[in-house]
């Protein structure tokens, strides 16, 4: 393989990102139906196939949450106070949380702040 043939992967931080090139005056003034024929021209983005959607598998809420936290499955364990080997389960659909698990999640969901604070003060 030739040097000149490879690509070169850039990363860019939130902070860093390459200016918006998109042109959205003209995008907001596309009818439905330009959208779609826009979107179906893009050889790269065609819609799935029913067969294609069947074989997807959802993303576990819990995986969702953690990564909306920018938190490790480590760190997420660790901050509140779940097995990590369960926490693994949970996002590989090897099982589900149980219902006192599914309240801690959703109040961590609805303020991750106030439960790590109430997790990591110690008992008395």
């Amino acid at each position: 393989m030739k040097k000149n043939s490879t690509s070169k992967v850039v990363r860019y931080s939130r902070d860093n990102l390459p200016p918006d090139q998109t042109d959205w005056a003209r995008v907001r003034a596309m009818t439905d139906e330009e959208v779609m024929a826009a979107a179906l021209s893009d050889p790269d983005a065609q819609p799935l196939t029913p067969e294609q959607l069947a074989r997807m598998r959802r993303v576990p809420r819990v995986k969702w949450l953690r990564q909306q936290l920018c938190m490790t499955q480590a760190e997420f364990a660790e901050a509140f106070h779940l097995p990590l080997s369960t926490l693994r389960d949970w996002e590989q659909h090897r099982s589900t949380p149980d219902a006192p698990a599914r309240a801690l999640l959703l109040a961590i969901e609805r303020d991750p702040k106030a439960m790590r604070k109430l997790l990591a003060e110690p008992a008395e």
